[in-house]
């Protein structure tokens, strides 16, 4: 049967265009389907845009093996596509003797997951890196850095096109049915269609177990229960205190609240962690940041930086992590389903993309692609 595409991506965030390149690259023209107005306007348009370094995750778990290799591959694209971006380098702080233990069993972790360049501080390293810091000691991790994200989007959808593929805005998917060699796609919006498909991926990011759930003979069991956790961000007024990234010691649900620095110099601090009811929905989901918040992020923030002037923060953006565990439990690794988990040929599932998600996309996509492929 000759189908419209070879393949098709649902969500046009930064893992679907990523999975979406790969997959014109390896089996030719391919289509976006994005629900929202505009790509990459969900989780990949309200996060840090850190390039992580692998630090956190349990060894041979996907997101650690995913985020270094992610990362390699991400640092190579944008050096050669000249998309900007900086190798600023992350401290992770402890501000008494038992964050210190702490950041230390990191850094234990962080070399047994092959991160390059990890070392100890003591506080005297650190005043002489960042003197407005007060510590007694960090992490330093080299090779975190910074990018713009939506210009790497940009390069991902030329290459898409390239490939004769298509990013389609403002259209959901409806369903899809299995064929014999694809599924037929129906899509929702202002101008509903049908498309066939050799093979079809589910990037929905936090829509991913309803998108699933749209494919006919998908089986209930397969979809995990997804939990929304939301953060918010604190911009900061003045001039920026820091050069590199500073985190402190991580916490349940989230690595803490930490200080960013943009290619521009801005510094914003966040994100935090709250928690949504269960059973919450995307479309429940308030993006807003209450003003209130300010005094919990500046308790937090002068634990490490003392010197943070009274109302120097303003509430900047929110951002929702789709959790795959409940508060209180081990973060779940990313999932990524395939015909193994599910029985039908040609599709794959990725749920509970979070950090490092962005790191590790175009690793992902390497994966993703490598299993349609053996598929097709």
């Amino acid at each position: 049967m000759a189908h419209d595409f070879q393949a098709a991506v649902i969500g046009g965030g930064a893992v679907g265009l990523a999975c979406a390149a790969a997959l014109g690259q390896r089996l030719g023209p391919t289509l976006v389907l994005e629900a929202a107005a505009q790509w990459g306007s969900g989780i990949s348009s309200r996060n840090s845009e850190v390039i992580h370094a692998g630090l956190y995750y349990p060894t041979g778990s996907l997101k650690h093996r995913l985020c270094l290799r992610g990362r390699q591959m991400l640092y190579d694209h944008l050096a050669r596509l000249g998309i900007p971006h900086r190798k600023c380098g992350k401290l992770v702080v402890a501000t008494d003797e038992g964050e210190l233990e702490q950041i230390e069993a990191l850094a234990g972790r962080a070399r047994d997951n092959g991160v390059e360049g990890v070392r100890m501080l003591c506080r005297q390293d650190v005043a002489r890196m960042e003197p407005e810091l007060r510590s007694v000691g960090a992490l330093w991790s080299p090779e975190s850095g910074i990018f713009d994200s939506h210009a790497h989007m940009l390069a991902l959808i030329a290459e898409i096109e390239a490939t004769g593929g298509h990013v389609v805005n403002a259209t959901p998917l409806d369903g899809a049915s299995p064929l014999a060699d694809g599924y037929r796609v129906r899509t929702g919006g202002a101008d509903p269609a049908e498309v066939t498909t050799r093979v079809l991926v589910n990037a929905a990011g936090l829509s991913a177990p309803d998108v699933a759930a749209r494919v006919e003979a998908m089986p209930a069991g397969a979809i995990p229960r997804q939990r929304l956790a939301k953060g918010c961000y604190f911009g900061l007024t003045g001039p920026a205190p820091f050069r590199h990234l500073v985190y402190p010691a991580p916490v349940d649900g989230g690595l803490g609240v930490h200080a960013t620095i943009d290619l521009a110099g801005r510094v914003r601090f966040g994100p935090d962690v709250e928690w949504l009811p269960p059973g919450t929905t995307v479309a429940q989901v308030d993006h807003g940041v209450p003003a209130d918040r300010a005094a919990a992020f500046q308790e937090a923030i002068r634990r490490y930086w003392p010197g943070l002037p009274d109302g120097a923060l303003f509430p900047d953006y929110a951002g929702v992590r789709p959790k795959l565990t409940d508060p209180g439990a081990p973060a779940a690794d990313f999932v990524i389903q395939g015909v193994r988990d599910h029985g039908l040929p040609g599709l794959v599932n990725l749920f509970g993309i979070e950090s490092p998600g962005l790191t590790a996309a175009l690793a992902i996509a390497e994966q993703v692609t490598g299993m349609l492929a053996a598929d097709a």
